[in-house]
Order: C-alpha cells, then structure tokens, then sequence
C-alpha cells in the first residue's frame, strides 16, 4: 500500500551483554515474561528472580537461564550489580516492592496497575522526588503494542492534526483458574484500576495532555455472583488538560468464540483525520491484530504495524536508568495514569453489586 509517510528505524539494543542487570521480584500475574523479554530486547540482563512460591521463580530460572535463584527478596536488595527490580507481583504488593527498591538504590519497574490506593501513590511520588530514582509502569498495552506505537508515530508526523478524543475498549476473558486475589478487590485494586490503567495512560499521551479529572465512571459486576469481589465492567469518562477528553470501558465479556483474549481497540479523533486500532484481532479476516486504520484529508490507509516499530521503550528505559534522564516515559506521565485510574475507581457508581 503507498502511503506518504516515513517510520522510525527498529530500536538497537541499548548495551551490551551483562551491562545492565535486573531482577524479577514478584511473579504473581503473567506480564512479567513481557517486561522481561522487553529488557533483554534492549540488552539487559536478567541476574536473580525472587518469589515466595519456590516453584514460579524455579520455573522463571529455567525459562530464562541467566537469573540465580535468591533466597529472600532482602538478597535481591543487597546485590549492587542490580540496577533494576521489576515486579508484576499482586497489584497492592507491587508498590511496597517497588518502594523496597527504591529505598536500597536501584530503580523500580512495576506492572500495571503500579499500586491500588491513594496512599501507595503518594509515597512512590515522595520516594522518587526524594531519591531521583525511577519508578517505571509497564502500561503494555500502548508500550508493548507496535500497533499504538505506530499510531503514535502518525501522530508525532500531523497525520490526524491535533486529537482531540481518545476512546479505548478494553475487553477481556476471565478464563480459569484464576487465583484468589483476582476477587479481592482490595488485592487487584478494582477493574477501573487494574486493566483500565492501560487506556487512561494512552489518553494522556495520544492527546499530549499532562493533566484531568475524571467526569463519570461506573463499575458493575453484572454476570457473576458467585464471585461479587469481581467487577466484570468499568467504564469512565475523563476531560483533560488541554480541553480533549477521553473514554474508557473495560470488561471481563470476551466470548469463546474469539480466538484471542480480547478484541481490544482505541479510536483516536483528531481534527484532520482519525486512527482506529484494532490491537489483538480483525474479527472476520485473517488479518490478525496488529491493525493499524488511518483516513485523512490525504486518503484512507491501512497498515500492518507488526514488525514496524519494535519496543523502543525498553531501549529508553535502559538508557534513562544508565544515563538518569527521562526519555522512555516521564515520572510524573506514569503517576498521573495511574492517579485517574485511581480516582475512576475510588469515585465510581456501582451500577450493579
């Protein structure tokens, strides 16, 4: 397909074997093969993995043959060749690992949701305010998806004009044997807060607002009663800094008929044009997802991102921890996400109990 426009070369690796080390601490939900795929794409080095279950962090190990087994997270801690810990333990565990490592001098690296109240949120911003460390959010779904880095790059090259809208669709399948703090939504922070931090992080950065307040948000648990700690629906409307506003609706709804766990998309209004992404499917085609949908006052265009973009903001986040500058994602642009997320979640109707 012609298209007018030029892309940003792949990412390099941004050092060279054994330059940069992390830790695995925390493997309580599945995003932690991402984050650390991510790292070693950008050259980092996975050296230990801590869990309090022998057997996750054994099978960690044996995925990832570089990472020593550590007898105690403390042993993470103490080992001055790691220069990153990230976890994607229980949600309201990740903030207090995220601050542990702060605290012994390394930087943080959190899975989303990066902490579940208001409380944890005002101490990770006093700590890294204080200690100039970082603590990283691994929003994937925009960080770790070439399709929204791609629309990104659109974008940044005026092909949509300013955007003026952003709304997200977030569902997902519960599937089984979920663990028990899946249900407690003092353990996974409520839907809005967990899976919906994704979407109000990419209604920051689409729009390159630094700021907003949540208008409306609801949650519900409409289909499962047996497990009323569930939210299996959220959704929230959000006016921002610089007058565009953004939507949001998460679901744990995706059928068995879907052949992914769900037909997650964002549509980005902008004032000369619009982008939809189709992220993990195009239902009805044998495109799978990756789908990139752009129609402007130029023409209508498609584009297959995977293999595109690659994942420059791992590359960025092994410099900024290198190098102490901030270029993969600002401090204050990862709280804020996570500060609508939570403020969505804490001011929500409850639609249905």
């Amino acid at each position: 397909m012609n298209h007018p426009y030029t892309f940003d070369p792949l990412p390099q690796p941004a050092v060279g074997p054994g330059e940069f080390a992390f830790a695995a601490v925390g493997l309580d939900h599945g995003h932690i093969f991402g984050m650390t795929e991510g790292l070693i794409g950008a050259g980092a080095t996975v050296t230990m993995v801590y869990d309090a279950d022998p057997e996750k962090a054994a099978a960690f190990a044996e995925r990832y043959p570089t990472a020593r087994v550590a007898s105690s997270e403390q042993e993470v801690l103490d080992d001055p060749d790691v220069r990153l810990v990230a976890t994607a333990a229980i949600p309201s565990e990740r903030a207090p690992i995220g601050l542990r490592a702060i605290e012994a001098g390394k930087d943080a690296f959190a899975d989303k949701a990066p902490m579940t109240t208001l409380e944890q949120l005002k101490a990770v911003r006093e700590a890294t305010a204080r200690t100039g460390r970082k603590y990283a959010v691994y929003y994937g779904e925009r960080i770790h998806n070439e399709s929204a880095i791609l629309a990104g790059q659109l974008i940044e090259r005026g092909a949509i004009g300013r955007v003026v809208q952003v709304v997200c669709f977030g569902p997902h399948r519960i599937g089984g044997g979920r663990p028990d703090w899946f249900y407690d939504p003092a353990q996974y922070g409520g839907i809005l807060c967990d899976i919906g931090s994704h979407n109000f992080e990419q209604m920051l950065y689409f729009t390159g607002a630094a700021d907003g307040r949540v208008s409306t948000a609801t949650v519900a648990n409409y289909a499962h009663p047996e497990t009323p700690g569930l939210q299996d629906f959220g959704d929230a409307h959000v006016v921002l800094d610089n007058g565009a506003t953004g939507y949001v609706r998460v679901d744990w709804f995706t059928p068995d008929g879907l052949d992914v766990f769900g037909d997650g998309r964002t549509l980005l209004l902008g004032t000369d044009g619009y982008i939809e992404l189709r992220k993990y499917t195009d239902i009805g085609t044998d495109n799978g997802g990756g789908q990139v949908f752009l129609v402007n006052q130029e023409g209508q265009y498609r584009f297959n991102a995977n293999g595109m973009t690659g994942f420059p903001y791992f590359t960025r986040l092994v410099r900024d921890c290198i190098d102490r500058t901030e270029t993969a994602m600002t401090q204050d642009h990862a709280l804020k996400a996570a500060e609508l997320s939570l403020r969505a979640q804490g001011d929500a109707v409850v639609l249905a109990p």
